[in-house]
């Protein structure tokens, strides 16, 4: 892992097409910019284990119905 220094209104360039600008620092809180392509998902870890989750315990889930008319449709 890289770690950097950065003060308010600078900024790291990642590629040629991203850029992290620090906006404010305000009581411990750092407000950051990001300047990506729209392709570029961008989410808080936090988000991104929520959706993890959510994935995980979806696919799990089978609902006995579905399975039961997809096991008949296969029979024919």
């Amino acid at each position: 892992m890289l770690v950097l220094g950065r003060k308010r209104q600078e900024s790291i360039h990642i590629g040629n097409d991203i850029v992290i600008s620090i906006e404010d620092i305000t009581n411990g809180m750092v407000k950051i910019g990001i300047e990506a392509p729209k392709d570029v998902v961008i989410l808080r870890s936090e988000l991104k284990e929520k959706i993890a989750n959510q994935n995980k315990k979806a696919s799990t889930q089978i609902d006995s119905s579905l399975l039961k008319e997809f096991s008949k449709k296969l029979q024919k």
